[in-house]
Order: structure tokens, then sequence, then C-alpha cells
């Protein structure tokens, strides 16, 4: 199956700035969709950025202009440039993904949505 790995949280400074990163292990075909969420306690998981197959990509209010999502040099990376970071950013930070993957065992093309373990983020005044 895809495994997503996230790294890159931290602690920063308000204003500061962290590069997050998002790799797909596994032998995927395509990806439909591949998104940052995240959580804080206490509050839903939240959508923050989005990428869908033709690269366009989508960002709430909450972190247009200062967010942005890109692909490495492959699709089985993405990347969460986040600037001017603020202390409502502080959450734990998911990568998922999903699309479709050879699946070796049956021999057989399948759909995935998968989700990484999460990479902390905190940023203080």
């Amino acid at each position: 199956q895809v495994q997503l790995v996230e790294s890159g949280g931290g602690s920063v400074q308000a204003g500061g700035s962290l590069k997050l990163s998002c790799v797909a292990y596994g032998p995927v075909i395509k990806f439909t969709v591949q998104n940052w969420y995240r959580q804080a306690p206490g509050k839903q998981r939240e959508l923050v950025a989005s990428i869908i197959d033709d690269d366009n990509t989508n960002y709430p209010d909450s972190v247009k202009g200062r967010f942005t999502l890109s692909r490495g040099y492959s699709d089985h990376t993405i990347y969460l440039q986040m600037n001017s970071l603020k202390p409502e950013d502080t959450a734990d930070y998911y990568c998922n993904a999903k699309g479709v993957y050879y699946n070796l065992r049956d021999s057989n093309l399948e759909p995935f949505d998968s989700w990484g373990q999460g990479t902390p983020v905190a940023v203080s005044s």
C-alpha cells in the first residue's frame, strides 16, 4: 500500500518559516489529490492546502498568501512552505494523498487514500 511520511516540523517564533515535506512510498500510478491538513488541540482537523493532478492549488483564507504547496522532482514528494507563521498555526500537520496505485499482491490497479503520522509545528509569540 501507499505510505506517507512527513517531516520538517519544529518550533519557531512568530513571523518565522518552516518547510514541511511529505514523501509517498509505494507503487503510485496517479495522484488524484494531495493535501496538507492540520489539527490543533480541541479543534477539528482542517484542510490548509491541496493540489490536484492538473497542478491546481487551493488554500483557505486563514493561510492564503503565507502557505505554499508544491511538488518536488516527482509527484511522490510534496512540500508545504509556511511563511509569516502565527501562534494560531500551532498544530500537528498531516499529509494526505488519494489516487491509484498498483497492488503488487493482486496484480491490479487500486484506489488509495493514505495519511501520514503527522509532524508537529509550534509557533510562539
